[in-house]
């Protein structure tokens, strides 16, 4: 399935009401697993990271591979005990991996500073990777950290094709350097670079990629880092996009009293301080702090303490397992109160619970139909979340929600199973009327020609 034929699905049904949420695990004896991706390479394949430096495979029919696709637990620092904020934290595939073979990661490596990096394989579609592939390594970036913890390590490309990266604002209590609102800092930003450009730092071998001409501080001088994106920023715990629409999200964990979700909307500028570390959610945290006599971008949403004590970010819902009712919803936790909520864009950004999990929830991944998976960190397991009584009713294992799809996402008008002008209308109606579902090609958040090819495309390979 892709977002396209999902949102045409769910925009013909009918309201209905939410469902009561669960989990099924799907994969356990994962070594500290702390996020979950996929390629977009039509695999099926999910992705886990195991925080002390492995990457590994669960398969399209639910089978968890015993090799790691990728092992560089010898170059990897920390994320071997307790409460360890090291590891191995962040994995990004390439929007065109399945013809390039590209991905990065972000880990903790020498000296105990932040590492990104870039492989490439030889051959895509490999679940494990070969020697030559682990000697394709090419440094991106390097965040220097003065302490252990609050690294970050979230990385994600955006629909501008730009590769996002979130950094933490060093650690310590109440960001001690003052860091996360300084701009001559690394730390406690959002950074946007372009990894396939030229490289615009030729004589520092810790950095190689290029600045993207619209960044906000593009020309400021004076020191200030041209990446950042956004700023004030303490421990960002998982970042994502919104699939269909571009848009940003970030789970920003607080210190001792608020924790906050933040929010952009796609196609915007950036340059926004988030407060830390002179705000911690909607509250004065500390006084004396860089950038306060900027204008602050609030958060969409804050919680306090007490038994939540940490936020886990996650992904807006564009599957189509859980129904109309969850879409355009975003899921997210707490590490430490361990229930799973929702808020809804379209009511205010109201607040729900969804269901308690019962463990300490350390991560959320989307697969590539857009369903849902969260973590168990200490327990090493993976869960799918899943609507106990989603309907079958013509028992074929296929819930009714996700069935009517069509042969590929070109196969929009009935008859299903087909391809013919119909659906080429049925596409050229959602075009003309502006409907977020036409848009299928970058740059998201744009409707243009490019998506008209895009569908073509798709139409001229005809049904499987």
């Amino acid at each position: 399935m892709n977002r396209f034929a999902c949102a045409c699905l769910v925009g013909a049904l009918s309201t209905v009401a939410n469902a009561q949420l669960t989990t099924q695990q799907v994969a356990s004896g994962i070594d500290r697993p702390v996020f979950m991706t996929h390629a977009g390479d039509g695999s099926g394949r999910l992705f886990i990271i195991e925080q002390e430096g492995q990457i590994r495979v669960l398969q399209s029919d639910g089978t968890l591979l015993a090799a790691p696709f990728m092992d560089i637990d010898s170059i990897v620092v920390g994320g071997n005990s307790g409460g360890d904020e090291r590891g191995l934290l962040g994995l990004a595939f390439h929007p065109d991996y399945a013809n390039n073979g590209k991905f990065y990661v972000d880990y903790t490596g020498a000296g105990g500073h932040t590492q990104l990096a870039e492989y490439t394989l030889a051959d895509p579609s490999v679940n494990v990777m070969t020697a030559t592939d682990l000697g394709t390594r090419r440094q991106i970036m390097q965040i220097i950290q003065p302490f252990s913890n609050h690294n970050g390590g979230w990385i994600g490309f955006g629909p501008d094709g730009y590769l996002y990266v979130v950094s933490g604002d060093g650690g310590a209590a109440n960001d001690p350097g003052d860091r996360a609102g300084d701009l001559l800092e690394r730390l406690g930003k959002l950074h946007r670079i372009d990894v396939s450009g030229a490289d615009d730092f030729p004589g520092d071998s810790k950095h190689n990629y290029a600045i993207p001409a619209d960044n906000p501080f593009v020309g400021d001088g004076g020191g200030v880092h041209e990446s950042i994106w956004n700023y004030g920023l303490r421990n960002p715990w998982r970042t994502s996009f919104d699939s269909m629409t571009g848009d940003l999200w970030i789970a920003d964990v607080g210190q001792f009293s608020w924790e906050e979700v933040n929010f952009e909307a796609a196609g915007g500028s950036g340059g926004h301080h988030y407060g830390w570390r002179c705000r911690e959610g909607f509250n004065p945290a500390v006084a004396d702090c860089a950038g306060s006599d900027e204008p602050f971008y609030e958060p969409i949403h804050e919680y306090g303490h007490g038994p939540d004590c940490s936020v886990t970010g996650g992904y807006v819902y564009r599957g189509c397992e859980l129904g109309e009712a969850y879409q355009g919803k975003y899921f997210f936790s707490d590490y430490c109160g361990g229930r799973i909520w929702t808020l809804d864009p379209t009511n205010g950004y109201a607040r729900t619970t969804e269901f308690n999990t019962g463990f300490n929830v350390s991560s959320f991944g989307q697969d590539e139909d857009g369903e849902i998976y969260i973590a168990d960190l200490f327990a090493g397991r993976v869960f799918k979340i899943i609507d106990p009584n989603a309907p079958d009713d013509n028992d074929n294992g296929i819930i009714d929600t996700c069935e009517s799809l069509g042969c590929n996402s070109a196969d929009l008008a009935e008859p299903l199973g087909t391809l013919n002008l119909q659906d080429v209308f049925a596409y050229l109606a959602l075009f003309n009327a502006q409907d977020p579902a036409a848009d299928l090609a970058n740059p998201i958040g744009i409707l243009n020609l490019q998506d008209v090819f895009a569908y073509l495309a798709v139409f001229n390979n005809g049904c499987p």
